[in-house]
């Protein structure tokens, strides 16, 4: 199984991005946190703009985690 990188709808402040990175390399979203806010303060402006870049390029986590597309078969209620 392949992971893929989501926005976190439950590890969020903003809008999720740093929660999902964090939850990908399986790493503690409060010192990457830290880091963002590190390098927002020295390099002024990039990194916001590189975070509204991810926050629209970047899907939202699933509702279902364990929902696969490739798995997905659709409900006939008719029968």
């Amino acid at each position: 199984m392949t992971r893929k990188l989501y926005r976190s709808r439950t590890d969020k402040k903003l809008l999720g991005v740093l929660g999902g990175i964090a939850k990908y390399f399986n790493i503690d979203a409060t010192i990457l946190r830290i880091i963002y806010v590190l390098l927002a303060l020295f390099a002024i402006g990039s990194p916001i703009l590189i975070y509204l870049i991810a926050a629209l390029i970047i899907p939202e986590e699933p509702e279902n985690p364990e929902y696969q597309e490739a798995n997905y078969q659709p409900v006939d209620d008719n029968k």
